[in-house]
């Protein structure tokens, strides 16, 4: 996996710090995505501050996208697109209400909402709000 992350930062014109490949390796590997707290509890030999110049970086150079989770927080998780100038891996999320994760609807297409004249989106945040199954079973 470190190779491919180094590749795709390559890609991405970011060097391969191991702080870096540490985030990288920890959102890659997650099955949902992550806030800044979750992130500093999985990586215990960086600090929040660090884990959070990384994620900020990656956001520039679109290697992650944020996520508002319907909680007022925000969560993070790779690109799946790769592209080097634009953020075009939108898909739908689903937030669960009880044990507050998110989870990837990416076999969905996010509907095009028309804009007014001058308007100009430059990301859209879809998100859907209920219990998830394992938090269902448990009731």
């Amino acid at each position: 996996m470190e190779e491919r992350l180094i590749a795709l930062f390559e890609e991405h014109e970011l060097r391969p710090t191991a702080n870096r490949l540490m985030v990288a390796k920890t959102l890659a590997g997650s099955l949902f995505p992550l806030s800044l707290i979750e992130l500093e509890h999985r990586i215990q030999t960086i600090d929040r501050s660090n884990i959070f110049r990384a994620l900020t970086l990656f956001k520039t150079h679109h290697l992650v996208h944020v996520i508002e989770d319907g909680s007022g927080g925000v969560r993070y998780e790779m690109c799946r697109s790769h592209s080097q100038t634009v953020d075009d891996d939108e898909h739908a999320h689903f937030h669960c209400e009880r044990c507050g994760k998110t989870f990837c609807l990416d076999y969905g297409s996010i509907p095009a909402i028309p804009l007014p004249d001058g308007f100009e989106a430059t990301s859209v945040n879809y998100l859907v709000k209920g219990i998830c199954p394992d938090c269902k079973r448990r009731s």
